[in-house]
């Protein structure tokens, strides 16, 4: 929740061009030049945008923005106590019309762009970036935005505004946006239509947040309306995916793994036959083929060749922390993945099945202070596919690791696999890859990308890949 600097716009202007139902009390011929929802980041000339949060109201902080230089605030109700000089935008609910008032704030930047936006809850990243590679291919300056590239999947909305608008300023043409279930129900890309939005699949998470599998679809389903897309692609493998298809308000394809043959997977890239061309990536796990589906088929629709779609899949680099295998010359196939939901962990785990030559070890846990039902959900799971399971500590956050293991472990299916625990994230990977054999593989699930553990609030340093990358070389070590 950042300050951005904007061009000068007066009050007035900002209401009428981001459309919004307000009442403006003071002069509304002033102008400001900056904006944020965050009164310690407000400097002389800003607007100050106060959201009602879980843990927050920002109409609290009124007074100390207005010390800090504020002409403006947009509020849900008129306070009497604020000087008359500075201006108050009232409107019923600040969230719902900020992403509108930052798009205007901005001059709508996303009007100058070829916006897709992808939503789902596994293989939003993966899709983006194979996306992203296959648009470059053709020419395009693109940009992605999502969970590799900044704190929150989807950036809240002054924050997004402000990046369109270094997009459209830099000579940035196509924008690639992963769009959470949270970025819906808080309006944050609220002044977006969207060129394509895609649907990947919906699975067990975010539950903690929205109740129900009905509530979290419903909120998926926002993207797919004809005031947020021009035209959508939506997996037809997936049960929600095809109540899309049926329910359909705006021009809608589908893509499936019925539409390519010859599928061939290993540890680092996959390859299969589209349209009766071969299509390789470099990026390891069956899910691979989905998403560079979903990729392709998006292009397709923004009027990409199929032969930029085929060099741009080509030119696709590995996804950090999705199916990112780490490379040794210890005989074992190491692979570290995002997967932290229950259908996320199946899809990794009977990949890797697949690939597997010997035997399949996965070390996991499930993150603290989240939706906790789909932790022996995931415990069944891997007990189910892998040989060994060791379940360990993810960001246990404010809650005990040992009770979320337990809880993992409560789902065990008995006589199936060896399954223990091991507290410690660090000597969980280790114990795995020192005593693999060769041939195994080890899954190392949940944290993906990320490199900080966070627990009671602290932040530590701690990356699945790096980890690994040394326990790799110990192992390697003692085999010489």
């Amino acid at each position: 929740m950042s300050r951005h600097s904007v061009s000068p716009l007066t009050v007035d202007s900002l209401v009428v061009h981001a459309d919004i139902s307000a009442t403006i009390v003071g002069n509304k011929n002033t102008e400001f030049s900056g904006i944020t929802q965050d009164s310690r980041n407000v400097e002389p000339g800003d607007i100050l945008c106060c959201v009602r949060g879980e843990s927050f109201d920002g109409h609290q902080f009124v007074n100390e923005a207005i010390s800090r230089g504020a002409v403006a605030v947009l509020v849900d109700h008129v306070n009497e106590t604020i000087e008359s000089s500075i201006v108050q935008i009232v409107v019923a609910d600040v969230r719902p019309v900020l992403g509108r008032v930052a798009s205007a704030a901005f001059r709508h930047p996303a009007s100058s762009l070829k916006m897709i936006g992808i939503t789902g809850t596994n293989g939003k990243t993966t899709t983006a970036a194979i996306l992203g590679s296959v648009l470059s291919a053709y020419g395009g300056s693109v940009q992605v935005i999502g969970t590799l590239t900044g704190a929150r999947t989807t950036p809240e909305s002054i924050d997004l505004h402000a990046q369109l608008r270094s997009c459209v300023d830099t000579g940035i043409d196509h924008v690639v946006m992963e769009v959470s279930s949270h970025a819906l129900e808080h309006h944050r890309v609220d002044g977006i239509v969207f060129d394509v939005a895609v649907f990947t699949n919906l699975g067990h998470d975010h539950l903690d947040f929205h109740g129900t599998m009905e509530n979290y679809f419903a909120a998926k389903r926002k993207l797919f309306t004809s005031e947020r897309t021009r035209m959508a692609v939506v997996n037809a493998d997936d049960i929600y995916g095809r109540q899309l298809q049926v329910e359909a308000v705006v021009p809608t394809v589908s893509y499936s793994l019925s539409n390519v043959s010859n599928i061939a997977v290993s540890a680092s890239q996959v390859s299969f036959f589209w349209k009766q061309n071969e299509v390789r990536l470099s990026i390891g796990g069956s899910y691979a083929v989905v998403n560079s589906l979903a990729a392709i088929t998006a292009a397709g629709e923004l009027g990409v060749p199929d032969e930029r779609i085929i060099s741009g899949c080509a030119a696709a680099q590995t996804v950090p922390g999705r199916f990112e295998a780490v490379p040794n010359d210890a005989g074992i196939d190491v692979v570290v993945d995002f997967a932290h939901t229950p259908e996320g962990l199946e899809g990794l785990l009977t990949s890797a099945r697949e690939i597997a030559g010997t035997g399949l070890i996965v070390v996991f846990g499930c993150g603290g202070d989240r939706d906790n039902a789909k932790r022996p959900l995931m415990g069944g799971i891997a007990s189910r596919i892998a040989d060994i399971v060791i379940v360990t500590s993810d960001n246990p956050r404010s809650e005990d690791p040992e009770r979320i293991i337990a809880e993992v472990v409560s789902g065990v299916v008995p006589n199936h696999a060896l399954v223990s625990s091991i507290v410690n994230r660090e000597k969980a990977i280790e114990s795995a890859i020192l005593g693999a054999k060769r041939g195994d593989m080890v899954v190392i699930a949940g944290k993906g990308h990320e490199t900080t553990q966070e627990i009671n609030g602290v932040m530590t340093a701690s990356s699945d890949v790096a980890i690994a990358a040394r326990v790799l070389r110990v192992r390697e070590e003692k085999t010489k």
